[in-house]
């Protein structure tokens, strides 16, 4: 018999007897998505937050994987964007006065801290503290 067990989202989703169907039919991004969230809640970092559970104005601490970077001037100021993805939502992270920070590259896994703000069409962290995680290998 299949059950249905809550997200902190409030999404339903089942488990049992169907619920192999629905793993075997999810995409690739899907299964992405859940290997991040994973690796988040094994992390031994007991702050960290999911993305899509963060409050704007509050201090938050997020763990994901680099999906892009981008450098583009903001006010004739050099920026470096980065999308921070954790399986369950992105972030925009930017890091003013910067062109180019070692060791952040699409696909790198890290841990970023700082304030959210959504005066943006996305949530956004300026210049956060961040930790960069081993890559993956």
């Amino acid at each position: 018999m299949a059950t249905t067990q809550r997200t902190p989202l409030g999404e339903q989703r089942r488990t049992g007897v169907g619920g192999w169907w629905q793993r075997w039919t999810r995409s690739q991004a899907q299964v992405e998505a859940d290997e991040l969230q994973e690796r988040v809640h094994e992390a031994d970092d007991l702050d960290l937050s999911r993305i899509d559970c963060c409050t704007p104005g509050e201090t938050v601490t997020v763990s994901g994987m680099v999906r892009s970077v981008t450098i583009r001037p903001r006010s004739n100021v050099p920026a470096m964007e980065i999308d921070l993805y954790d399986g369950s939502g992105s972030v925009s992270v930017v890091w003013l006065g910067r062109r180019r920070i070692p060791g952040i590259d699409p696909g790198r896994s890290m841990v970023v801290r700082g304030r959210l703000t959504c005066n943006t069409d996305s949530p956004t962290i300026y210049n956060p503290r961040y930790e960069l995680k081993p890559a993956q290998g």
